[in-house]
């Protein structure tokens, strides 16, 4: 009993203590607790002592901004109500100066009507008199030839009809002898000023057929495996796309459409450029591109009719004439050409009195279907007409195309301009680039092929090319032989020969009779006669 008392007293005495050192390390850790929170909230309160410091820093400079750029809107403003006053002080100035000026011009106005009204009176007074005149001239020419009033009346209506008209005839005689003699200076006067006004010798913009490829690496990727990347490229482009065999790095980009080669340049350039070349990558460059040279198409376009202030155009035809920019004729590019033509016929027509505007339109369109006459068939009169008409043009502008190379007949002087201001801009020194050896050989080898034909007597290539005009025999060819003569002059042409456009293969056959009766004869029988009386 007593070992279990003690034991029980140790125990007590045990848990007891063990309370006290369980409230010892309590109480220790509960101030630990409390140090690190205090240390937690000086930290969060220096931080946020810190951030509200920084966040009115930056308000007080926001602020100050804020306030400096009122200041400055303020300024502005009172500096632009200050303008706009002085202005309408001005405008005030003005309108009273105008208001001054309209009552002079009524003043003005009142006495001229004043004036013509006097006028008017003496002039109905003289008309008076003059009808007095006439009807006693024609009583008096009566009563002396014995004639009734109304035949007199006639009689002195045909002789005034006859002297008005040999005075009318004696005057256009004058002017037309006066026309003929200072025709050529008339001409100079017009036509030279024009030219220098018109034609500048820019630098002639070269359209790149090739692409440069930097390296060996970019020109296997754009190869691709098999060839697939590039015949992607040629399909989407509709080019042929060719390396160079004496240079690996020139591409070499082969199509007789320049649109479709401007593109292929185009996208080809942006993928060298990006050296990221795959089949997905291909198809986005060449959309691009095709939207980017249809876009620079019609801003070219409008660019060309905001230079010559022509008026509003349908925004096809602006596309149109920027297609004319990869366009050339005989090395000559026919946008410039185009330009060239408006402004000199716009020029003539000033000198000469007519619509500028309206003349610099149909100089800027005449050559509008050589920007597609290489996709639609016909000549690109034809095709230019047709696009005229299409767009509701005016009938002048219709002509001017349709008459300037003499295919239909001109009713119109501005068409006359235009189609002197065509031959200027192409026959000037440096506006074409093909020699004249080459020309030449080029109307020779159209009338060789002409001459070399049974039955043809003469041939000759007129309008720079544009037409073969052939000559036959008529005893030697039929009406049907000559049509067949025709046809087969056309297939070796477009067989043998490289031409612009179309060519136009026209047979003449004609025979003429002549015989003379006359003195000749006359002569012989008489010199017979007198042989035979002696």
């Amino acid at each position: 009993m007593l070992i279990t008392g003690l034991i029980i007293g140790l125990l007590l005495i045990g848990l007891v203590l063990g309370y006290l050192v369980r409230q010892h390390q309590h109480h220790q850790e509960l101030l630990a607790v409390q140090e690190q929170a205090r240390d937690i909230v000086a930290e969060a309160t220096a931080k946020t002592k810190a951030k509200v410091a920084k966040l009115q820093a930056k308000n007080q400079r926001e602020t100050l901004a804020y306030q400096q750029s009122v200041k400055d809107e303020l300024t502005e403003q009172k500096s632009d109500i200050a303008v706009r006053e002085q202005r309408r002080q001005q405008r005030e100035q003005l309108l009273d100066q105008m208001a001054v000026r309209l009552d002079e011009q009524t003043t003005m106005l009142d006495q001229r009507s004043q004036v013509n009204q006097q006028q008017r009176h003496a002039i109905h007074d003289l008309r008076d008199q003059a009808a007095e005149l006439r009807e006693t001239r024609t009583t008096t020419l009566a009563q002396r030839a014995g004639m009734d009033t109304q035949a007199a009346q006639d009689e002195v209506l045909r002789q005034a009809e006859i002297e008005l008209k040999r005075d009318r005839d004696i005057e256009i005689k004058a002017q037309n002898d006066n026309a003929e003699a200072n025709a050529e200076r008339w001409a100079k006067d017009v036509v030279l000023p024009a030219t220098q006004s018109g034609p500048q010798d820019l630098p002639k913009e070269h359209l790149e057929h090739t692409v440069t490829v930097p390296n060996g690496e970019v020109r296997s990727k754009i190869i691709g495996r098999d060839g697939q990347h590039i015949r992607l490229l040629e399909t989407l482009t509709g080019t042929d796309l060719i390396f160079v065999p004496d240079d690996n790095t020139t591409l070499f980009i082969s199509t007789h459409d320049p649109i479709r080669r401007e593109v292929a340049r185009v996208a080809i350039t942006n993928l060298v450029a990006s050296r990221r070349i795959s089949a997905n990558q291909i198809e986005t460059q060449v959309e691009n591109a095709q939207r980017d040279v249809n876009h620079s198409l019609w801003e070219t376009g409008e660019q060309a009719v905001s230079l010559l202030h022509v008026g509003w155009m349908h925004p096809d035809l602006m596309k149109l004439i920027g297609r004319l920019k990869y366009r050339t004729s005989y090395g000559q590019n026919v946008l410039q050409h185009s330009i060239e033509v408006a402004q000199m016929t716009g020029a003539m027509a000033a000198r000469l009195g007519y619509n500028t505007r309206l003349a610099r339109r149909a100089g800027l369109l005449h050559d509008l279907g050589k920007a597609i006459d290489h996709e639609v068939e016909g000549t690109h009169v034809e095709i230019g007409v047709e696009f005229a008409e299409k767009y509701q043009e005016d009938p002048v502008v219709i002509n001017a195309i349709a008459a300037h190379h003499g295919d239909v007949e001109k009713t119109s002087p501005i068409s006359d301009l235009v189609a002197a201001a065509d031959a200027i801009s192409g026959a000037r020194p440096g506006a074409r680039s093909e020699s004249v050896e080459d020309y030449i050989n080029r109307l020779r080898s159209l009338e060789k092929i002409a001459n070399d034909q049974d039955g043809v007597t003469e041939s000759y290539a007129i309008q720079a090319g544009r037409e073969l005009r052939i000559i036959v025999n008529p005893q030697t060819l039929n009406d049907q032989a000559a049509a067949n003569l025709t046809q087969e002059v056309a297939k070796r042409v477009e067989a043998e020969l490289t031409y612009p456009g179309k060519i136009k293969v026209t047979t003449i056959r004609k025979l003429t009779a002549v015989e003379y009766v006359g003195d000749e004869k006359k002569k012989k029988k008489k010199k017979k006669k007198a042989a035979n009386a002696s």
